[in-house]
C-alpha cells in the first residue's frame, strides 16, 4: 500500500471526490450486491445530487472547522473521510462536539486498510479540536461499520431518522467519551 498518498483534498478535488462519494454509495447502500435499500428513484436522485455534485463537495470541502482526507494512487481518488462539528440530533451533543460525518471506502480499494487508516487520522484529529465526547451516525442495518466503530471505543447512544430525499433510513447515533 506504499503506493497510496493520504492527503488533505483540494479545491480541485471536488467533482472527483463527489463522483466517489456518489458511487460509494450507490455501491453499498443501493446495489444488489451492498445493502439493497430500496429507495424511490427521485428521493435517491435528489439526495445525490445534494450530497455529491461538485458544487456540494466544493462547498463542503470549504466549511470551517471540518477536515478531510482522501486517498489516493495514480491520481485516482480511493477513499475518504471528512470529520466537522457534530450535527446529530442528541440531547447531549453540541456543535462544539466532533462527528465523524462520513468513512466512504470505494468499491475497488476495500480491503487495503484504508477505512482504518482515515478512521484514526479523523479519530486524532476529532480529540485535537473537542473536550466533549465524539460522535458518529451510522445505518443500523450496517453491522460491519458498528463492528468496528465499537472497536474504537464507540457505543451505541441513540437513534434518529436521516433523510435521503423524502426516504428516510433509521440510523444509530454512536459516541465515544
Amino acid at each position: 500500500m506504499t503506493d497510496v498518498l493520504i492527503r488533505p483534498p483540494r479545491p480541485e478535488d471536488a467533482a472527483a471526490l463527489g463522483a466517489l462519494g456518489r458511487q460509494t454509495f450507490i455501491d453499498t447502500f443501493v446495489a444488489e450486491d451492498g445493502f439493497a435499500i430500496p429507495y424511490p428513484a427521485d428521493d435517491l436522485a435528489a439526495f445525490l445530487d445534494a450530497s455529491f455534485s461538485a458544487e456540494a463537495t466544493a462547498r463542503k470541502l470549504a466549511e470551517p472547522d471540518a477536515a478531510w482526507w482522501v486517498a489516493e494512487r495514480s491520481g485516482a481518488l480511493l477513499a475518504f473521510a471528512n470529520a466537522g462539528p457534530n450535527t446529530l440530533p442528541h440531547p447531549e451533543s453540541a456543535p462544539t462536539q466532533m462527528e465523524l460525518r462520513r468513512l466512504y471506502v470505494g468499491k475497488p480499494a476495500q480491503g487495503l486498510g484504508l477505512g482504518t487508516q482515515l478512521l484514526k487520522l479523523s479519530l486524532d484529529w476529532m480529540e485535537a479540536n473537542t473536550t466533549g465526547p465524539l460522535w458518529i451516525g451510522v445505518w443500523n442495518g450496517n453491522l460491519k461499520a458498528q463492528k468496528l466503530y465499537a472497536a474504537y471505543g464507540f457505543t451505541k447512544a441513540g437513534e434518529y431518522q436521516y433523510p435521503v430525499g423524502a426516504w428516510r433510513d433509521d440510523e444509530f447515533i454512536l459516541r465515544r467519551g
